[in-house]
């Protein structure tokens, strides 16, 4: 498997392996969870990329989406005549395809929505399959054979790789969907919104006729989607879970609820009993890197969160203040999406920050790969957000300002989509010390 610790290819690595499958595989990023889940399993990683790692002893090679021609081990395996295929397409063929397949996808939620799902699935006695984008801490790992008849995905709509240039999740098969709130993302590969609604348009087109569509009543975007579904449509929405906080366990936020209301709307059509779908998400504990909290020294508590596009850094500033209504927020935030290191979301990311009390944003993860005229320019950042925000582009200078700044009540808020150079562990350390 080249480029096997993405998020999607090492779970479907856990899956091939737990199938009786030998699995090996390369990356040049190689860092927990997955890393982590990955050797626990017996998989050998190749810590970088070699030509000499293809050889005639593979059966087949699967090419995850962060490969590009000119990788080494890419322009091997075309040049050899070894089968090979994309990460959705093999999960698909192994995996989904004989399955009730359920695709969560949208913009934003994917991997909380999924693991709500495939929780309570589980608690429900369902035995579900599931590949998520993320460890929730329930099931303990992103992915596993489903023994009974669903398989919960995460849908992405980014490209499939790079001789497969359309979304991911049109190769899931999907039989019922749950459609969350479409904004623009990814403005390496979409041009715009309409272009991103385009390829939304074509998973609720292979939905079929007896299938389901569940939609996010909250969003204009996905309810214009689903007006053009072939198959039944179910709306879920933010309000009908608005009042029911008590019952959200670890899941804060008006964002969560949301996703609450999608997974309880879509159990409810699909005949789960009410009691079991309660008590799934009575006992649901969360998710690895969202809004998890990874440790409290001195009274100040470490959140880590995966958040990287405006509207998830807003809402998730704006869950930790609901959840800590009277501490001290401090933002923390690395632009390291392929996105959010673009200035297509300059302004919005200045109103993502106003809920803080503290912000500071990092340097742009390796900003040599975009041209100095379509980077985010995090100094003006922090001056449009005001209030002491403060750009810091080294972690070592961030770690030092938490660690002379900080009070006991503090809230650490990290968010990154990647490792963020180790800062979590780093700063309990450093503040252990202090």
């Amino acid at each position: 498997m080249v480029g096997i610790c993405g998020t999607g290819m090492g779970s479907l690595a856990l899956l091939l392996k737990e199938a009786g499958h030998h699995v090996t595989g390369s990356d040049e990023n190689v860092y927990p969870p997955m890393s982590t889940q990955l050797e626990n399993a017996g998989i050998e990683i190749i810590k970088d990329y070699q030509r000499s790692t293809i050889n005639d002893q593979l059966d087949l090679i699967i090419i995850g989406n962060v490969i590009s021609r000119g990788n080494e081990e890419a322009e091997a395996v075309i040049e050899s005549k070894i089968d090979y295929m994309s990460m959705p397409e093999a999960l698909n063929q192994f995996f989904i395809k004989d399955k009730h397949s359920i695709v969560i996808a949208g913009t934003h939620g994917k991997t909380t929505t999924s693991t709500l799902c495939a929780w309570m699935l589980e608690s429900a006695g369902l035995k579900p399959g599931f590949m998520i984008g993320g460890v929730g801490l329930n099931l303990g790992i992103s992915a596993r054979i489903a023994k009974g008849d669903y398989f919960v995905v995460e849908g992405d709509e980014y490209d499939t790789a790079f001789f497969d240039k359309g979304p991911k999740f049109l190769h899931y098969s999907p039989k019922s969907v749950i459609l969350g709130p479409i904004e623009f993302d990814h403005a390496d590969i979409y041009k715009n919104l309409d272009h991103v609604m385009g390829s939304f348009e074509k998973l609720v087109n292979i939905i079929p006729k007896d299938g389901l569509l569940v939609a996010c009543a909250d969003s204009e975007n996905t309810m214009k989607i689903a007006a053009k579904a072939k198959c039944r449509v179910v709306e879920y929405s933010f309000s009908r879970f608005s009042r029911s906080s008590r019952s959200n366990g670890p899941l804060f936020g008006r964002h969560n609820r949301q996703n609450i209301a999608g997974v309880v709307t879509l159990l409810t059509e699909l005949g789960i009993d009410q009691e079991k779908i309660k008590k799934g998400l009575e006992t649901f504990k969360g998710i690895k890197r969202r809004q998890e909290i990874v440790g409290e020294v001195n009274g100040i508590t470490i959140i880590d969160d995966f958040a990287h596009h405006p509207t998830s850094v807003k809402e998730t500033i704006q869950s930790i203040r609901d959840r800590f209504p009277e501490k001290r927020i401090w933002a923390i935030f690395e632009p390291r999406s392929n996105t959010s290191q673009r200035k297509v979301f300059q302004k919005e990311f200045v109103d993502a920050f106003k809920k803080a009390d503290i912000s500071i944003i990092a340097g742009l993860h390796r900003p040599e790969r975009l041209a100095p005229s379509e980077r985010l320019d995090p100094q003006k950042l922090v001056q449009e957000i005001g209030n002491g925000a403060r750009y810091m582009p080294k972690v070592d200078e961030i770690i030092d300002f938490i660690t002379q700044g900080a009070k006991s009540g503090d809230v650490i808020l990290i968010m990154s989509n990647g490792s963020f150079d180790g800062i979590h562990t780093r700063l309990l350390k450093r503040l252990s010390q202090s």
